[in-house]
């Protein structure tokens, strides 16, 4: 007999040879109906592998990520299929599973694939999946697999770096194919299928390489499933930040000033520096300075603190001097210019924790094809800060600092959160720098203060930075998508490299921790998600404009710019629309730039020194009339039921 472990640290014992299916039968035949894929001793397998030795298993089903990835991967072959039947003599590469779907790669050589062929290659991928065909994994030799792939160069280069023993075939109905393994049992559970798009890719990423058709899908086990996914993404069309950007004039980019480098208009910079004044004076609150550094550093610099091997290749080019010799670089990170400002004085225990503050530009190049709206850029400014402290006092700083990040969160709406604690590798650890006992009483002191505040908190390992693990945010936004907003990591490692020191009680000298934070992450993905989050319905503290003045005519603009003034008092913003247009014609703009709430102002209101109140987004739900003082009553009322106060 074998003992199976469960995820639930249950063990069960089986008959040599049993198979995960088997295990997912004897704890209920229905949540075997539901079971898609599995995994043994953290190796993804078949349903149908026989399992020969004591181990973990773990079984998903549609409803867990991996069970998503090998329903996906399927879906590939079966397109594969469909797709050499259609265009025989194309070379197939590669078909992954990806997030909500999958690719495959394919030389289409002088074919050409359309969009009105989409609906060919679904039809008939469903009524292949129809047939109910099992995926059988085999093995092959690497000869073997060299003869099935004479003719396609791709899938020999494949095969050429595997190894003898290694190599395995995929088969189901009339189609093989070169695959690693973790597959759903059958094509029967391929429901509902769609080919979303088409579009090139350089083979193996490398564009010295011939330039493959990349065909994107997704699949489904229901029907519905498809047709809610299909909404959700145009509402993600409807939110995307690229076009509310343009629409509410946040920010633009100019192919002159060059790709991945934001251009913030008027309305964008003082969204930023509301978010910038709002960590600012929570930040002074918790004890934080301000510093400044360049945007430049010299060589030397980032190859001590490790950023440069790590970095270096997806740097810009180093920037040389006239001096011989002297090289700087854009900086990758503010780190290491803070531990310099540490290093500038000597420290005693009685000093710590210093916590350095910093809305810090840094520069990557990233390739373009990579570069996506405010979320992917070669230039972006970091809400930074990096606190330096006593061992003593670790464990403290870190849970003030996730004190911090909640504040922001709840400030803006993002509730649906988990905290992912972010390790080494278990096996890689080439990667990282450090020793294995500073690693240790990092990761512990992260896996601890977490625990402590009772956060919602999920392990992954390889996730660290290379100087340290991390705590990072992930936040699901309002369709449900999931981002790594707001880190928190701590290093050991580069108070070592930069022989950074206090005196102790002891009178003895010793390495302070460093605490790397950021609550937004970076100020343009941060607003890249916020206004995807909100469809660019930001809290009302945060709205560039908080309300517009209609007059209803020119003979109200003295009333008009009277009440502007009034708002201004009650540090309201606002602004007046006095065009010669018809008030519905005003109405209609007001709602497309977003502006919480309208005043309409005409003779009623001047006899009465009022104004009539309409809220964005209330159609036909009719306007109040209120006083001034009693407007900015509502206002402040909003504010404060949003924007939390931040208390240490």
């Amino acid at each position: 007999m074998i003992k199976i472990t469960l995820p639930d640290g249950s063990v069960r014992e089986f008959a040599p040879d049993a198979t995960p299916m088997d295990v997912a039968k004897s704890i209920s035949e229905g949540f075997a109906r539901n079971v898609i894929s599995a995994s043994f001793n953290g190796t993804t397998i078949e349903t149908v592998t026989p399992l020969t030795t004591d181990g973990s298993l773990t079984l998903y089903t549609w409803n867990d990520l991996e069970g998503k990835k090998a329903f996906w991967h399927s879906t590939s072959h079966v397109m594969a299929q469909v797709l050499e039947e259609m265009y025989p003599g194309i070379k197939l590469t590669l078909g992954p599973a990806i997030a909500n779907g999958f690719y495959y790669d394919v030389d289409f050589e002088d074919q050409k694939i359309t969009e009105a062929d989409f609906k060919k290659i679904e039809d008939r991928v469903l009524e292949i999946s129809r047939g109910k065909h099992e995926f059988k994994l085999r093995p092959v030799t690497k000869a073997e697999a060299l003869e099935l792939y004479k003719d396609n160069v791709y899938k020999t280069e494949l095969i050429s770096n595997l190894e003898d023993g290694t190599i395995t075939f995929c088969d189901h109905d009339t189609f093989t194919d070169l695959c690693r393994g973790g597959h759903i049992p059958n094509t029967g559970l391929i429901k509902a299928m769609k080919v979303m798009s088409v579009a090139g890719a350089y083979w193996r990423g490398d564009e010295k390489n011939k330039q493959l058709t990349r065909v994107y899908g997704t699949s489904f086990p229901k029907q519905k499933d498809l047709t809610e996914y299909l909404l959700l993404l145009e509402e993600a069309k409807r939110r995307d930040h690229r076009k509310l950007g343009k629409e509410l004039e946040l920010f633009a980019f100019s192919q002159k000033v060059g790709q991945g480098l934001p251009l913030w208009l008027p309305k964008g910079a003082a969204l930023r520096d509301r978010l910038e004044q709002f960590l600012k004076k929570a930040q002074k609150k918790a004890g934080y300075e301000q510093v400044v550094t360049p945007h430049i550093g010299q060589k030397e610099l980032y190859v001590t603190s490790g950023h440069y091997a790590k970095y270096g290749a997806d740097s810009f080019q180093p920037i040389n001097t006239p001096a011989e010799g002297e090289e700087f670089l854009l900086k990758p990170m503010n780190c290491p210019h803070h531990c310099e400002i540490y290093n500038v004085r000597p420290w005693s225990y009685k000093d710590l924790p210093k916590r350095y503050a910093e809305f810090g530009t840094v520069y990557r190049y990233e390739q373009s094809g990579e570069l996506h709206g405010l979320t992917r850029v070669r230039g972006f400014t970091q809400d930074d800060a990096h606190i330096f402290c006593t061992p003593e006092q670790l464990d403290e700083e870190f849970k003030k600092v996730i004190d911090l990040v909640l504040y922001v969160f709840g400030s803006l709406g993002f509730e649906n959160f988990t905290a992912q604690i972010s390790l080494r590798d278990k096996e890689n650890r080439e990667k990282y720098i450090g020793t294995d006992e500073n690693w240790e009483k990092a990761e512990n002191a992260i896996i601890n203060a977490a625990a402590d505040k009772g956060l919602n908190t999920v392990v992954e390992y390889g996730e660290a930075a290379f100087y340290g693990p991390k705590l990072d945010f992930m936040v699901k936004d309002a369709l449900g998508r999931q981002w790594q907003l707001g880190t928190i990591q701590v290093d050991y490692n580069l108070p070592e490299r930069f022989e950074l020191t206090y005196k102790g009680s002891d009178n003895e000298l010793h390495r302070p921790v460093m605490i790397h934070r950021a609550p937004f992450g970076s100020m343009e993905r941060f607003i890249a998600i916020l206004l995807e989050h909100t469809a660019g319905n930001f809290p009302l503290w945060l709205m560039p404009e908080q309300a517009i003045i209609l007059s209803l005519s020119e003979k109200y603009e003295n009333y008009a710019k009277k009440v502007l003034d009034l708002l201004e008092n009650h540090e309201i913003r606002g602004l007046i629309d006095n065009r010669n247009e018809t008030i519905g014609k005003k109405i209609r703009d007001a709602e497309m730039q977003k502006i919480p709430f309208m005043l309409i102002v005409g003779e009623e209101e001047e006899k009465n020194g009022s104004i009539s109140i309409r809220r964005h987004g209330q159609e036909g739900k009719g306007n109040i009339t209120v006083t001034i003082e009693e407007f900015a009553s509502i206002v402040t009322e909003e504010i404060n039921k949003t924007l939390k106060v931040f208390t240490v």
